[in-house]
């Protein structure tokens, strides 16, 4: 896991995009998730009033919890099948625990043995990198540099291209000055830039994405949504309502890229998405979704789905490879729910400014050794910046970079619409009309691994990636 103070600078970035959502980490400040302060989630309906009847009793025999804090705090009922209700004040307490949000899912715990099934949760904060890792990029690639992976020599053919639905930050406003682009379309980017003309955080995430599915898989019609333009985050109550959103925008994709989700110390799954995860079962599309970046074995969701009975054909979960291919990027979540991992670390792709270059501000980082004990030079060295967009409280003279075009990123993120691409690829070579059947053949036919901790894992690299030599850093650089 990130260390503390590198998770704190997250927290930080996230509670300013989200000003009128209190937020605390748990669980006990390990650093594993995010969510929302003096509130939880039930599924609408019966278990809703049975949970708010339980936890009003449990608070009133409690002389030290307020009582008075428990209502409904949001709609009764919903396409997700959720509701929130408060249980505390949302002011009260720091950000390292939340004491109602505590006592609230404890008093539960008897109605959810007799009912075999979670009914309570916290209101979790997905997000597409959950603990700032790797926070260091993305940073400025040549214009000469082209995108890694390259793109591939297919055409793109209107009436057999696959749709791609990427769930992320929507598209900066000069996407279409990359012919990359060209089968591209969606959501525009919310304030790109703040008032000093400066790149907002995870600005171009969205458009990044959708360049390395265009480079992978040409033959396809790529749909990027903006469900996540609060600095990359959402709360889970509002979630499965976006997901829902964006596939009605436009129908089910073939195909739904999604670099996005957080761990909640479960193996069952979030219960914001629930519904919109046993539609998804129904339908023919395939889910691929990010493992995250947490470097540590818990699932991530939805990603984790993958390992769920039922679930297994519909969903694909993605690590990352570092940037030679060999192994595991030292960020990337595993286990063996994680079933595929493909290039995530310093790839090339479109970001922004085009038309018109683009400053980004960096804070340096403090960071001398990889964050995570490894010996290489990974994207905790290299480059020396934390992303940061201001040096509050820093003595030390931010760094700015121009965007012109190209940049260079690492993550789970981006081994996602790799492996997305692929699959859409794979599809379009052997005339394959199911999303899920064309996984399950790609899949099948692999030959590739890497070692991920010590494992073999099966490892998808795209013929037109380039690896990229680890360089190894001496202390102290």
């Amino acid at each position: 896991m990130a260390p503390p103070q590198r998770f704190h600078e997250q927290f930080d970035q996230i509670q300013r995009s989200m000003p009128d959502v209190p937020l605390a980490m748990g669980p006990d400040d390990s650093a594993e998730f995010m969510y929302e302060k003096g509130v939880v989630l039930v599924r609408d309906g019966e278990e809703a009033r049975i949970v708010e009847d339980t936890v009003r009793a449990h608070f009133t025999a409690a002389p030290d919890l307020d009582q008075e804090q428990i209502r409904r705090a949001g709609p009764q009922t919903n396409r997700s099948g959720i509701t929130r209700i408060r249980v505390g004040d949302p002011g009260e307490g720091g950000r390292d625990a939340d004491r109602a949000v505590a006592h609230a899912l404890r008093s539960v715990g008897e109605y959810e043995s007799r009912a075999g099934h979670r009914m309570v949760a916290r209101n979790h904060v997905v997000h597409i990198a959950v603990n700032a890792c790797p926070g260091d990029e993305p940073v400025p690639a040549p214009l000469s540099e082209p995108p890694n992976p390259a793109a591939a020599d297919t055409s793109h053919d209107p009436g057999t291209a696959v749709g791609v639905l990427v769930v992320d930050t929507g598209l900066v406003h000069d996407y279409r000055s990359c012919g990359l682009l060209a089968h591209t379309g969606g959501d525009a980017q919310v304030q790109e830039c703040d008032d000093q003309g400066i790149l907002q955080q995870y600005v171009g995430h969205g458009t990044f994405i959708a360049g390395l599915v265009a480079a992978v898989a040409p033959n396809t019609d790529i749909t990027v949504r903006g469900t996540l333009n609060d600095a990359g985050a959402i709360l889970e109550s509002e979630f499965g309502d976006r997901l829902f959103e964006a596939v009605d925008a436009g129908g089910w994709p073939d195909v739904l890229s999604l670099s996005a989700g957080t761990s909640n110390g479960r193996t069952d799954g979030l219960l914001g998405v629930e519904n919109f995860m046993r539609e998804l079962r129904e339908q023919r599309t395939l889910l691929v979704a990010a493992a995250g970046n947490n470097a540590g074995a818990a699932p991530f969701w939805p990603a984790a789905y993958a390992d769920l009975p039922g679930w297994e054909d519909s969903v694909l979960s993605v690590g990352a490879l570092r940037s030679d291919g060999e192994s595991g990027a030292c960020f990337t979540n595993h286990g063996p729910w994680v079933k595929v991992y493909a290039p995530g670390e310093r790839l090339t792709s479109v970001l922004t400014g085009f038309d018109s270059p683009v400053p980004y501000v960096y804070q340096h980082s403090t960071y001398d050794a990889c964050r995570y004990g490894f010996s290489y030079g990974c994207t905790c060295q290299h480059p020396r910046h934390s992303g940061v967009l201001s040096d509050e409280g820093n003595a030390a003279k931010p760094d700015q970079v121009m965007f012109e075009g190209y940049a260079q990123w690492s993550g789970t993120s981006f081994a996602t619409p790799v492996t997305a691409g692929l699959v859409a690829a794979h599809m379009t070579a052997h005339k394959e009309t199911d999303p899920r059947a064309a996984r399950q053949q790609l899949l099948a036919a692999n030959t590739e691994f890497a070692e991920v901790r010590g494992m073999h894992v099966p490892a998808l690299r795209p013929p037109t990636w380039r690896p990229v030599p680890v360089v190894c850093l001496g202390p102290g650089l």
